[in-house]
């Protein structure tokens, strides 16, 4: 330091600094003396700054030192500074000189013995399950044949192929494999990104998803475990949406995954025995079931056979049930033209009775009592009614206006409705004109009168005394000249005589 010493005022023997100077000489004292170096002891503070960067102290029961881990640091560390977690540290010291504070730069920590970690395990293990994430209730169950298998470990190791081959022997599946590093620093974030990645796989995409998960080391340390420990990867498995098992480590071994996975296995061949059933066994079991649903068919139908055949024996005979409705329809069939007589007899007289009230004399005579009767109240509801409309009068002028106007209207409907029939009326008429003999004697025929009677058969004109032939314009006797008479007056010929219907 004998450079930066200016020679003593006069009178005075020691050296004169600027704070700077001092405290650049310090740092360069301290960086050089010491270097890189290893400090055991129990994290006490620990705070991470904005910019990224993580600031905690490592104490004894006497001192405190400060130490602090640069953003860019922070992923090489093996584990995360943790209160009260005792840890060996490595780096160099420094100084800031602003606070005139000496600090280490840690870009490595480990902690000390196996007893601090099992510490720190117990510790997190706790605040974990304090947040439910080990509860039953939100286990899923496995898949009892999934199609697909995603498998998160190392591609290298044994471990992979012992699942392959087991599930091979078992009960081939498709397997999705998902390369990982199974321990230090890059295992926790690789293992939990894996998890997610999985999940997040959509239904029907070009990578299929999985039905089931299996993550998936072999056995080793605590510290070689110590990944599957780590909290990222106990949230990313506990709020997996596809069933996990857990294999990590031998069956004595046990990690912090092991409780957030959905089950357990001992050892990675243990999880490929979980995940899918023995084929052979199983199609053994589905043999069985077939020859029970057969036997137990067969068996029905021998019982129920049994049962209708026993049923059948109770049953009376066929002609035994038909005696009583073919005895009912016989006497029905007697009745009936007895029953059918009366009722024509009685029909016939409520006949006969009506008839009789309608002829002419009785008719007039009960004409004329009515008439009377009618008369009679004619003289009686005169007076009523004129004073009926004398009440009115008022009301039928208030109405008047308004019944002028449904006049008019009801005047053009009763106008088109009596066109309308005068229509019909003509067209019925045109028809019965077109059916009638005559419209058939206009176009050249002629009919053949037989004593009065229309001859239809040379029969019917050969025994009649007098013959006429009536053609368009009148009637010629056989035998007769022609002539050209007077054009008739249209007459109906004479009707038959209409006998009684009794």
């Amino acid at each position: 330091m004998s450079d930066l010493i200016d020679d003593p005022q006069p009178g005075q023997n020691a050296p004169e600094f600027t704070v700077s100077e001092l405290t650049g000489a310090v740092k360069r004292v301290i960086e050089g003396e010491f270097g890189r170096i290893r400090v055991r002891g129990e994290v006490g503070r620990v705070f991470r700054a904005r910019s990224g960067h993580l600031y905690y102290d490592i104490k004894d029961d006497r001192n405190v030192l400060s130490c602090t881990t640069w953003k860019g640091q922070i992923g090489s560390l093996s584990v995360m500074p943790e209160e009260g977690l005792e840890v060996v540290v490595t780096g160099r010291m420094t100084t800031f000189g602003a606070q005139s504070k000496y600090n280490m730069n840690v870009d490595e920590m480990a902690v000390a013995g196996e007893g601090a970690l099992m510490a720190m395990l117990e510790k997190r293990k706790k605040a974990l399950a304090a947040e439910g994430l080990f509860d039953e209730a939100r286990k899923q169950p496995l898949p009892y044949l999934p199609d697909i298998i995603g498998v998160i470990t190392s591609p290298s190791g044994a471990v992979i192929r012992d699942i392959l081959h087991r599930l091979r022997d078992r009960f081939p599946r498709k397997v999705l494999i998902w390369p990982v590093a199974v321990q230090g620093e890059r295992c926790a974030p690789e293992v939990a990104a894996a998890i997610e990645g999985f999940n997040a796989l959509g239904i029907g995409g070009a990578l299929p998803r999985p039905d089931l998960l299996i993550v998936a080391r072999g056995g080793g340390s605590i510290e070689d475990l110590w990944g599957f420990n780590e909290e990222a990867v106990v949230r990313a498995a506990a709020a997996s949406s596809i069933p996990l098992i857990s294999a990590v480590g031998h069956e004595t071994d046990t990690t912090l995954i092991d409780y957030a996975s959905d089950r357990r296995a001992p050892t990675p061949t243990a999880a490929a025995e979980m995940a899918v059933p023995v084929r052979v066994d199983l199609l053994a079991w589905v043999a069985q079931q077939g020859a029970r649903l057969s036997r137990a068919a067969a068996q029905g139908i021998t019982q129920r056979r049994q049962r209708v055949r026993d049923a059948a024996r109770g049953l009376p005979r066929l002609e035994t049930l038909l005696d009583g409705p073919r005895q009912r329809l016989d006497r029905a069939d007697r009745d009936l033209g007895v029953t059918l007589r009366n009722g024509i007899d009685k029909k016939r007289h409520l006949l006969e009775t009506r008839a009789i009230a309608l002829r002419p004399a009785l008719l007039q005579t009960r004409i004329t009592r009515e008439r009377a009767a009618l008369e009679k109240l004619s003289a009686r509801i005169a007076p009523a009614l004129a004073r009926l409309v004398k009440d009115r009068q008022r009301e039928t002028r208030r109405q008047r206006d308004a019944l002028a106007d449904v006049t008019r209207r009801l005047s053009a409907a009763v106008a088109r409705h009596h066109a309308d029939r005068r229509d019909r009326l003509a067209a019925l008429d045109r028809m019965r004109r077109s059916l009638g003999y005559e419209e058939t004697l206009r176009r050249g025929y002629a009919v053949v009168w037989g004593d009065g009677a229309v001859a239809k058969t040379r029969a019917a004109a050969k025994k009649a005394k007098a013959l006429e032939i009536e053609f368009q314009d009148g009637k010629l006797p056989l035998g007769a000249a022609p002539e050209t008479p007077a054009k008739p007056a249209r007459r109906k010929p004479d009707a038959p005589d209409q006998g009684s219907l009794f």
